[in-house]
């Protein structure tokens, strides 16, 4: 039976997702054979069940503990009512308990050792990874880093740097000539001057209310030196003579 032309059976595709069948996949395949365990987690698998052991023989240990305990006060009431065999056979049981708490200890303090010694590797493995991390990390950033463009970046810093100095020179030329502060070097000198002169006047009139034993030596150097000059008596005369010589070496 042929179906007429304007009838169109459309067509069913099928497209396959793969990120949803590989979860599927390997959902069902870690339910059959069991999931892969890295090392880390191997420890610490082992590490727990140590850790229920070490908790199991110490329930085991305690209650042989009280059990000796009971034997002990079993063993003498058995000796206060004279039943001797029964005193022997308990105190068999009572060896034999004390033997098995030994043991117990013996046991835990094995597993002990072998729990640290699981911990000590444990604590390599992690060591290892943070090297390897590290170390990769540092790999990345040395192939990262491109020392000629360090270079060039310091190089191109210091030429900005330098002209940056000197434009703030010439800013500061600039507003010294705006602003009229070139004299104040020479203003500053001639305040300087001042001070000497007020200075010197002070000078002036503390010598002046010396006593006038004490201004004798000067007057006697003047002397001096007036007669080794070759002058005449006054001081009007070596005064006159100065003017003279500075006369002379003006002309």
């Amino acid at each position: 039976m042929s179906l007429p032309p304007s009838v169109c059976i459309p067509a069913i595709t099928y497209q396959l997702d793969l990120t949803t069948i590989l979860p599927a996949i390997m959902n069902i395949v870690e339910w059959a054979f069991g999931k892969r365990m890295t090392p880390a987690e191997r420890l610490r698998k082992h590490q727990r069940a140590l850790d229920r052991t070490q908790r199991e023989l110490d329930r085991e240990r305690v209650k042989l503990e009280n059990q000796e305990k009971k034997l002990v006060q079993d063993i003498k009431k058995s000796a206060k009512n004279g039943q001797v065999g029964a005193c022997k056979i308990q105190a068999k049981d009572l060896v034999r308990t004390r033997r098995y708490i030994q043991k117990f200890y013996q046991m835990r303090t094995q597993l002990q050792a072998i729990s640290l010694r699981i911990q000590t590797v444990r604590s390599n493995e992690q060591m290892m990874q943070s090297m390897k991390g590290a170390t990769m990390l540092l790999g990345s950033m040395n192939r990262q880093m491109n020392l000629p463009a360090l270079q060039r970046i310091a190089m191109e810093f210091e030429r900005e740097n330098d002209v940056m100095d000197q434009r703030q020179e010439m800013m500061d030329d600039a507003i010294d000539e705006a602003t009229g502060m070139e004299g104040e070097e020479e203003e500053g000198e001639d305040i300087v001057k001042e001070v000497l002169d007020e200075i010197g006047v002070d000078l002036n009139q503390s010598l002046g209310e010396t006593p006038a034993d004490i201004q004798k030596a000067p007057v006697n150097e003047t002397r001096v030196a007036q007669a080794i000059g070759g002058g005449g008596g006054g001081g009007n005369t070596s005064d006159d003579d100065l003017q003279a010589r500075l006369d002379s070496l003006r002309r």
